[in-house]
């Protein structure tokens, strides 16, 4: 391996699956060397104290504990994580909130292949490996939900509470902030309804997201429209107007 190799470590408690991947890994990841393996918890936080890998492949269920334990416990260490993970909703959605890398059981190549070519690019960026750490936060503190966002310099992190609103323009999306900024983002405005949508956010028209919180007043119409604290105005389609309303009793 050359000196530029992405050193990693594997953490699953499946000797099959540790097994699987470290083929996968040889085979279709050119310039990622793995240096270590560990099958729980412990022996997780230990191997990557000891030998400070640049990237771990990370199982999210594992006895005596879970990724979110690993995370804790290494948090200033500064590596890369792709999580391994059987299909979860709930773990599915709290990663792409954090934009973070994850590839599902079983291991599709593919999907390997795309998660570490992620990496990779991230780590020649050279920028602090962030996402780890927003998607831990979000686990621990869902009340206080951080949003990562792609950008073609790296990403952005903004507080949920901090977006008034979401347009939606072909595959692009603008979100609106508290501060007066504006983020434009490569994704459908679908992308965001399904993540936001327990988070004090309605979609009330095809191309409108709005944070209910940050609505200052209701103006009567066939659907209406609203004004938000940034002062601009959002009109709600009809079919929109009686589940908009019944928030507010």
């Amino acid at each position: 391996m050359s000196a530029q190799s992405i050193r990693a470590i594997i953490v699953d408690d499946e000797q099959a699956a540790r097994e699987t991947l470290l083929l996968y890994i040889q085979k279709y990841c050119e310039g990622v060397e793995v240096i270590g393996e560990a099958a729980d918890v412990p022996s997780a936080i230990e191997t990557i104290s000891k030998l400070k890998p640049s990237l771990v492949f990370l199982d999210v269920e594992m006895p005596f504990g879970n990724a979110f334990d690993v995370l804790e416990n290494t948090a200033t260490l500064g590596f890369e994580t792709i999580f391994i993970t059987a299909f979860s909703e709930y773990a599915i959605k709290a990663f792409n909130f954090s934009a973070a890398y994850y590839i599902l059981k079983p291991v599709d190549i593919g999907e390997l292949v795309h998660a570490v070519n992620k990496v990779k690019l991230q780590l020649s960026m050279n920028q602090q490996p962030l996402i780890s750490q927003t998607l831990f936060d979000n686990m621990r503190h869902p009340e206080n939900r951080k949003l990562v966002l792609p950008t073609a310099s790296g990403f952005e992190i903004v507080s949920v509470k901090e977006i008034i609103r979401l347009s939606g323009s072909s595959n692009y999306t603008e979100i609106f902030l508290t501060d007066g900024k504006k983020k434009v983002v490569s994704k459908v405005l679908k992308f965001f309804e399904e993540m936001l949508n327990d988070q004090g956010f309605m979609r009330v028209h095809k191309s409108h997201i709005i944070n209910l919180e940050q609505i200052k007043k209701y103006h009567k119409g066939r659907g209406g429209s609203v004004e938000l604290s940034d002062g601009s105005e959002i009109e709600i389609s009809p079919n929109k107007k009686q589940e908009l309303l019944a928030y507010f009793g």
